[in-house]
C-alpha cells in the first residue's frame, strides 16, 4: 500500500476519525491498521448495537461498515447513524456483490460501497476521496524524511542510510522499512506486516514477512548494533540501537 504524499486531516488540524464496524476480528485489525497508517483516529466495534454507542461518544467523520453483522444488519446501523450524524461518511464492506446489493445499500443511504475481498490501498483512497467531497478535512504536506536512529529514509529520493551509509534496497524492502518506521518502537504482527505492505488481497503467506524481514537485516543491521527486533510471539519492532 503506497503511503499518501500529504496526511488527510479535519479542518480544525486533528486526525481525522474513523469507525470500524466489522465482527471478523483479523478483517477489523488489519483495517484499523490500515487506516491508523494513514494518521488518523480510529476505533472498532464487532456489532451493531456497539457501534451506535461507539458512535455516539466518538463522533466518527467516518464508517466502514459491514452489512452483514451478529445482531442485525448494516442497513439499520446506517439509519441510527444518520439520525444522530445526518453528515457521516458510509462506506458499506460485505462480501456481498450482487449489483442489487449494491444498489440497496447506495439507496439506504450509503456513500460507497466495497466488497471483499478488497485491496486496502482501494479502500483508503475510497475513504479519502468521501472525506474530501463531503468538505469536512484539509490535507496537510508530509516530512519525506523518516530517521530512526542513526537510519534515514528519503521517500522523495527514494534512498536509505544509515549511518550516513547508502543501502540499496528493492521496492519491497523499500515499502516494509517504512512502515517499521513509521511505526518505529511499536511491535507489527506479520498479519499486520502483511497487510500493510503487501495488502489485504495478497495472496502470499507470513513467511515472505520473515523472508523479507531477513533481507532487510543483513542490509541494514549486517557490521551494526542491530535495529529490527524480533518479539516472540508478537512480531517485529524498529528501534533505535543503543549508543
Amino acid at each position: 500500500m503506497n503511503t499518501p504524499s500529504a496526511v488527510l486531516t479535519r479542518a480544525d488540524g486533528t486526525p481525522v476519525r474513523v469507525l470500524v464496524v466489522d465482527d471478523e476480528p483479523d478483517l477489523a485489525e488489519v483495517v484499523t491498521g490500515a487506516l491508523r497508517y494513514e494518521g488518523w483516529d480510529v476505533r472498532a466495534a464487532a456489532s451493531a448495537d456497539a457501534a451506535v454507542r461507539e458512535a455516539r461518544a466518538f463522533r466518527p467523520d467516518a464508517v466502514v461498515l459491514d452489512i452483514m453483522l451478529p445482531d442485525r444488519d448494516g442497513l439499520s446501523v446506517l439509519r441510527d447513524l444518520r439520525a444522530e450524524q445526518p453528515h457521516v461518511c458510509v462506506l458499506f464492506l460485505t462480501a456481498r456483490d450482487a449489483v442489487e446489493d449494491r444498489i440497496t445499500g447506495i439507496t439506504a443511504g450509503g456513500d460507497d460501497y466495497v466488497t471483499k475481498p478488497f485491496s486496502l490501498g482501494e479502500l483508503v483512497a475510497r475513504l479519502r476521496g468521501l472525506l474530501r467531497r463531503a468538505g469536512m478535512t484539509r490535507e496537510r504536506a508530509t516530512d519525506s524524511l523518516l530517521v530512526v536512529g542513526d537510519l534515514e529514509l528519503d521517500e522523495d529520493a527514494h534512498e536509505v542510510t544509515r549511518g550516513g551509509d547508502l543501502i540499496d534496497l528493492s521496492p519491497t524492502e523499500f515499502q516494509l522499512l517504512r512502515c517499521l518506521m513509521r511505526h518505529a518502537r511499536q511491535v507489527l504482527s506479520k498479519t499486520q506486516l502483511l497487510d500493510l505492505v503487501w495488502s489485504y488481497d495478497f495472496g502470499g503467506g507470513a513467511h515472505v514477512v520473515e523472508l523479507y524481514i531477513s533481507y532487510l537485516r543483513k542490509k541494514i543491521d549486517s557490521g551494526r548494533a542491530p535495529m529490527i527486533h524480533t518479539v516472540r510471539g508478537a512480531g517485529y519492532v524498529l528501534k533505535p540501537a543503543p549508543r
